[in-house]
């Protein structure tokens, strides 16, 4: 599992221009089976996405974003190996077989 945070790098008025850009590239993700939850952080400073999948297709993809193409915000990767999930969360577990 990999958590993928986005960081604005400059005011919030030059990143909406790019925000729909951005949610067609996000779209994309799910429709590759990578995406498996995104959204905001709050307050409003970035967001979080929880992807699956090859770490170096993603690392490409991520390179995509219109956010890191128009240079308004940066990805940090931190890579989980979840054991433990309440119920209805068991996508989220590493059962050793999944990428």
């Amino acid at each position: 599992m990999l958590i993928l945070t986005v960081t604005y790098k400059v005011p919030l008025e030059q990143v909406e221009p790019l925000s729909t850009p951005h949610m067609e590239w996000v779209k994309q993700g799910y429709e590759r089976g990578w995406f498996l939850a995104s959204g905001r952080k709050v307050p409003r400073t970035g967001g979080v996405i929880l992807a699956r999948g090859p770490r170096q297709e993603i690392e490409a993809f991520l390179a995509e974003d219109p956010f890191v193409t128009g240079n308004v915000a940066d990805y940090d990767i931190v890579e989980v190996a979840f054991t433990t999930t309440v119920a209805g969360l068991d996508a989220l577990k590493d059962d050793g077989t999944k990428p």
